[in-house]
């Protein structure tokens, strides 16, 4: 695992924003049976997820960076730098971070990428985000992280079907030369690059009809190459096999203890592989926030919407914080700083795009 530390890099504010529309497990009893979809309820934690078809990350990330500039108060014009990741993109190309900072309004002297991340990503986005800022020429960065994972799933494939959700979030980083140092370790495992994939619709695979056709593959489970696919099982096996060593990595590299650290913010893939892991770390219950009955597992927007929705505290101080994400790629990665205190509006509902919201035309 490599890592390093920066400094003179403060983190501001965080928002999050997620569809309005909630999709509850239960319809899924006529599909698969009550007592598989219970199973699943109890595994995962996941009672709820906010997904809307009408709704592309970028409008979810929009409507975060929105809440959060206006509480900040920053000009358009003082932002340097707007980071957009995630895995799913409004187009193939341009990148939607361009899109973004057209509809935001920023000032052309603003730089502006996509970064392809997903579970993660979070910590990733950070590590790049502090790196460029302590390098100079940037004071002020929006880096907003989502996923709408809800759009590429079969509602046939018991494994990802009642999983994914909705969300995009807004992080505020500023130059701060007095501001606590922020510690990175990161690490990949690319042999493990088809665990949770999505395998058709891009240049390896492009879009057919064929391809977009569900057909039955393991367990009885429906899904096409279009659809994500998830080997649970070697996720949980990679999780249980490089977290924990993550999670010891990044606090020796601290200075922290398990006591001494105040939360920890781990990807929200699963309430059973939190446990698991929180029990091989000796994390107490009461330290670890988890967002999943509401929310489920979405993806790049995990911790930051986890951190909004249950460390309130933080608007009013600051906790020694260890963000941690992990999965597809397979890669990892963390975030040890001291958080806070914040910007933390309330989570926002965003209604479903109607006639006058951002669509562009298809036309040439």
């Amino acid at each position: 695992m490599a890592q390093t530390t920066i400094g003179g890099v403060k983190v501001l504010g965080i928002a999050a924003a997620v569809p309005e529309k909630k999709l509850s497990l239960e319809p899924y009893y006529q599909t698969f049976g009550r007592e598989e979809v219970d199973k699943i309820i109890e595994s995962t934690g996941i009672k709820e997820r906010r997904s809307d078809p009408t709704l592309c990350t970028s409008d979810l990330c929009l409507a975060s960076a929105e809440s959060l500039l206006a509480e900040l108060k920053w000009k358009r014009s003082s932002i340097d730098l707007l980071i957009f990741l995630s895995q799913t993109a409004d187009y193939p190309f341009p990148a939607t971070a361009c899109c973004l900072h057209g509809r935001l309004g920023l000032d052309k002297s603003c730089a502006a990428f996509d970064v392809n991340l997903g579970c993660s990503g979070y910590p990733y986005g950070l590590w790049m985000a502090a790196s460029l800022m302590a390098s100079g020429g940037i004071r002020r960065c929006l880096f907003l992280a989502g996923d709408t994972a809800s759009r590429d799933i079969s509602p046939l494939d018991r494994s990802t079907a009642m999983i994914f959700g909705d969300a995009g979030t807004a992080t505020a980083l500023e130059l701060s030369p007095n501001s606590s140092p922020i510690h990175f370790t990161w690490g990949s495992d690319g042999t493990g690059w088809e665990t949770i994939i999505r395998r058709a619709g891009g240049q390896r695979f492009s879009y057919t009809p064929e391809l977009a056709t569900r057909t039955e593959r393991d367990n009885g489970n429906f899904r096409a190459e279009t659809d994500i696919s998830m080997n649970g099982a070697d996720v949980f096996s990679f999780t249980i096999r490089e977290v924990p060593k993550l999670i010891v990595r990044t606090l020796d590299m601290a200075g922290w203890d398990i006591e001494s650290t105040d939360t920890f913010v781990l990807h929200q893939a699963n309430k059973f592989m939190l446990q698991h892991l929180a029990k091989k770390a000796k994390i107490p219950p009461g330290k670890l926030p988890i967002s999943l009955a509401e929310f489920g597992n979405t993806s790049s927007a995990s911790i930051p919407i986890t951190i909004v929705r249950h460390l309130p505290e933080l608007r009013e101080r600051s906790l020694h914080s260890l963000l941690i994400g992990f999965g597809v790629g397979l890669s990892w990665a963390s975030a040890a700083l001291e958080l806070g205190p914040l910007v933390l509006p309330p989570i926002i509902e965003v209604k479903s795009a109607t006639t006058g919201s951002y669509s562009p035309s298809l036309a040439a």
